[in-house]
C-alpha cells in the first residue's frame, strides 16, 4: 500500500500528438500523479521533451529496464492502438500499472491477451475513457440509468473532422481510421447510456473522391440492442468539425453538444426535454486528461480497481471488429449477448482546472490531425 502522500510516477510510452497536447500538460493538474519519464523512438522528441519537462527519456528498447526498476509506478501507453499489446503486456506482466489509450487494441484476441497479462502481474489496468470522469457525461449516464428519460429507445450521433491526409494515421488501415478513433466515442456513450451491449451490427462506408485515405473515411453504423433499442452513429475524416448526439426515451429527449472532445470550450453540455419541459444543463470545461489520471492514481493508492477496465475496452473492441467485418462483407454481424460487471459511478467525476495546451506549432515533430 502506498503512503497517503505518495505520488504515482508515470512514464509516457509514445510521444505523438495526444501525449504532447493533452496528457503531459494535464498530469500537472493532479494531486497524486507526476510525470517521471518518456519512452519514444524519436531522438528529437526525446531530447526536446525531456528538457521541457525535466524528465529522462528512454528508447523503446529500454522498456524492460524501466519495468524491472523502481523509478516508475505506472505507464501511460499512447502508441498506435494496434501496438498496444506489444507494450502493455510486458508492463502488466511485470506487475506495473497501465493507463491505456483507446481503442484498447485492434482485435478481441489482443484485448484478451492484455487482460490476461493484468491478471498475471497483478497491477491495475485502466482504459483511458476520459469522459468517464467528466462531470456532464457522468451526470447524463447516471440520469439515463435512473430512468429520468423513461424507457430509452433511440440514440443518434454524428462525430467528424477534416483529418489531415499528411498524418500517418491516414494511411494505416481501418484500425487507424475514423471508426476506432472517432466511433469509439458514440459507441461507448450509447453502451453506457443504455446500460446494455449490442446484439447486431450493420455498417456502410464510403471513400470521398480526391482523398487518399486507405480506409472508408465516412462510415454509418447501426446497432441493435436488447429490448428493441436502436442506435446509429456517423463518423467521418472528411467533413467540417461536428460532435453531437441525441438520446430519446418514452418520457424525455436529450441533445448533447459538445459531447466528445476536450479542451477550452468543451464543457460537455446538454438540453433535456422531459414531459415537454425543457432544461439546459451546461457544464464548464474541465481538465479531462488530468481528471482520468487523478482517478487512476487514487485507485492505485487506495488499491481499488478502476471502472473503465479491460472489460470495458474489450466490449468496445468486439463491436469495432464487427463493424470492420460488416464493412468488408456488407452483411449484418451478430454479437453474442454480453453483460458488463462494472458501470460508471458518480464518484469518478473530477473537476480539475484546465491545463495550458501547446499550440500545433509548439508540438515537436507532429503533423496535426486536423487539416
Amino acid at each position: 500500500m502506498f503512503g497517503l502522500t505518495k505520488k504515482i510516477r508515470y512514464a509516457v510510452v509514445g510521444s505523438g500528438q495526444i501525449s504532447q497536447q493533452a496528457f503531459m500538460p494535464g498530469i500537472g493538474q493532479t494531486k497524486h500523479s507526476e510525470l517521471a519519464a518518456l519512452v519514444t523512438g524519436d531522438p528529437v522528441k526525446a531530447d526536446k521533451l525531456a528538457k521541457q519537462y525535466g524528465i529522462p527519456a528512454y528508447h523503446y528498447d529500454d522498456l524492460p529496464k524501466l519495468i524491472a526498476g523502481d523509478e516508475i509506478d505506472a505507464f501511460y501507453i499512447a502508441t498506435p492502438n494496434f501496438k498496444h499489446r506489444q507494450y502493455a503486456v510486458p508492463v502488466l506482466e511485470g506487475g506495473k500499472h497501465v493507463l491505456l489509450e483507446k481503442a484498447m487494441e485492434a482485435s478481441v484476441e489482443d484485448c484478451e491477451a492484455i487482460i490476461a497479462a493484468q491478471k498475471k502481474g497483478g497491477g491495475k489496468l485502466m482504459i483511458a475513457y476520459r469522459l468517464h470522469c467528466e462531470p456532464g457525461t457522468v451526470e447524463l449516464i447516471t440520469r439515463a440509468q435512473k430512468g429520468d428519460f423513461g424507457r430509452l429507445m433511440m440514440f443518434n450521433s454524428t462525430f467528424g473532422q477534416n483529418f489531415s491526409e499528411e498524418n500517418h494515421r491516414g494511411h494505416s488501415g481501418y484500425w487507424a481510421g475514423p471508426v476506432p478513433d472517432s466511433g469509439t466515442y458514440p459507441l461507448n456513450a450509447v453502451r453506457n447510456l443504455f446500460g446494455e451491449e449490442p446484439l447486431e451490427v450493420r455498417a456502410l462506408g464510403v471513400k470521398t473522391p480526391g482523398r487518399s485515405f486507405d480506409f472508408h473515411d465516412t462510415v454509418s453504423v447501426t446497432l441493435t440492442f436488447p429490448d428493441n433499442r436502436l442506435a446509429h452513429f456517423l463518423v467521418s475524416y472528411a467533413c467540417s468539425m461536428v460532435e453531437e448526439f441525441t438520446l430519446v426515451g418514452d418520457k424525455g429527449t436529450v441533445h448533447a453538444a459538445p459531447c466528445f472532445m476536450f479542451g477550452p470550450g468543451e464543457g460537455i453540455s446538454y438540453t433535456a426535454t422531459i414531459d415537454e419541459k425543457k432544461e439546459e444543463r451546461p457544464h464548464k470545461a474541465v481538465e479531462q486528461f488530468g481528471g482520468e489520471t487523478d482517478y487512476f492514481s487514487e485507485c492505485i493508492l487506495n488499491d481499488r480497481d478502476p471502472e473503465p477496465n479491460g472489460e470495458e475496452g474489450l466490449m468496445d473492441v468486439r463491436v469495432l471488429a464487427a463493424i470492420e467485418r460488416a464493412l468488408e462483407t456488407g452483411e449484418v454481424q451478430k454479437l453474442a449477448p454480453a453483460k458488463r460487471s462494472r458501470h460508471v459511478e458518480p464518484d469518478q467525476v473530477r473537476n480539475l482546472k484546465l491545463a495550458k495546451e501547446p499550440t500545433p506549432d509548439q508540438m515537436i515533430s507532429i503533423v496535426p490531425q486536423s487539416a
